[in-house]
């Protein structure tokens, strides 16, 4: 069975490439792309020319409030990672009530028009608490009631591989009328891969014509203040003279100016921000690439980011790492095989 994907919201095509790598002892049992919709141009470039350069038609660069949901082709599964914004803990958390916290119910009339076998959703951490852990119960309601059993888990992705320490809300659907349980699986083994930025990042090293791996113009007083911090510390917590602190009133983001540590995982890996967001090098004074970013999110070297600098950053940031959706997307085919494999319970908490 190799399953037709269709995707909401694609982004450039994490999931879509996590799921294409997504193999299993059973090679009749794999996923294929089917279509994938978003709205941002660059980004819908950048799907194409890594999943489906063969076929451009395939990706509708469209606003998913305009789109004719019905007229897509029929699928056999469901992936969207719908938008974040309004969940974020680091943004206002408007949840529901924000711009795009209903574009999820996109994703619920794709399920009652397209009725494929399973789905996955993807969304930050964050989600569970927006309107009071109301938004949250709606939303796990809604795609129940579109005809689903739904397995909704708090992944954390350096547990499964990835270098970063990403923390993700991913729920699975299967439809209630077909015999299989999904189970979460657990990252037992992964437990000897080394996540370590050190490894991540120059193991092996990032080819010098590699593409989107030019450097950050950096002005020469955030170069001075990058070298009086030390690897794993932030603008806040390193010992900085007096005309290289910053003057900030109110909440300081532990994430400002921070250096990464080369032994430990990245920190989350986002897709803006202003001065101090961009993730700083460990042993040099200057902001990641967005190759090197990419790499935190296990994109290989050769998957190609079109668009301004600015908007590689964003797709980066947006994106669900390759490897982490890999390993949930085999954990769907070995389902559906009937293969068992090791598991954990359903959790929701960190």
């Amino acid at each position: 069975m190799k399953f037709k994907l269709g995707e909401l919201f694609c982004g450039p095509g994490g999931l879509a490439y996590g799921a294409m790598k997504a193999k299993i002892d059973n090679e009749e049992f794999g996923i294929i792309h089917q279509w994938a919709t978003d709205y941002d141009r660059s980004t819908c470039d950048t799907y194409i020319h890594n999943i489906c350069p063969q076929h451009p038609e395939t990706v509708i660069c469209e606003d998913v409030r305009k789109l004719d949901i019905d007229s897509l082709p029929p699928i056999d599964a469901l992936a969207f990672g719908f938008p974040c914004n309004d969940y974020s803990l680091v943004g206002e958390q408007k949840g529901i009530n924000g711009t795009y916290g209903p574009l999820y119910t996109y994703g619920v009339k794709a399920l009652k028009s397209h009725r494929p076998m399973w789905f996955l959703a993807e969304n930050v951490g964050g989600i569970r608490s927006a309107n009071e852990g109301k938004a949250f119960e709606m939303i796990l309601s809604e795609l129940e009631q579109a005809g689903y059993k739904i397995y909704p888990h708090l992944y954390k992705f350096e547990q499964y591989g990835v270098p970063q320490a990403r923390h993700r809300v991913i729920i699975i659907g299967i439809r209630k009328d077909l015999p299989y349980e999904y189970k979460v699986p657990s990252s037992e083994p992964y437990k000897d891969i080394d996540v370590s930025v050190r490894t991540a990042l120059e193991n092996p090293p990032i080819p010098a014509d590699a593409p989107n791996h030019e450097l950050t113009k950096q002005s020469a007083i955030v170069v001075e203040r990058l070298k009086h911090i030390k690897p794993g510390e932030n603008a806040w917590t390193a010992e900085l003279p007096e005309h290289l602190r910053l003057n900030v009133q109110g909440a300081k983001l532990s994430q400002i100016y921070k250096r990464l540590d080369p032994d430990k995982p990245a920190y989350t890996v986002t897709g803006s921000g202003g001065g101090g967001t961009h993730i700083y090098h460990y042993a040099e004074p200057r902001a990641l690439t967005n190759r090197e970013r990419a790499r935190l999110q296990t994109f290989p070297d050769d998957f190609v980011f079109i668009g301004s600098k600015e908007s590689v950053r964003r797709q980066i940031g947006m994106a669900v790492p390759c490897k982490g959706a890999q390993v949930i997307f085999e954990a769907v085919l070995k389902t559906f095989a009937g293969i068992p494999y090791e598991s954990v319970p359903c959790n929701l908490l960190e």
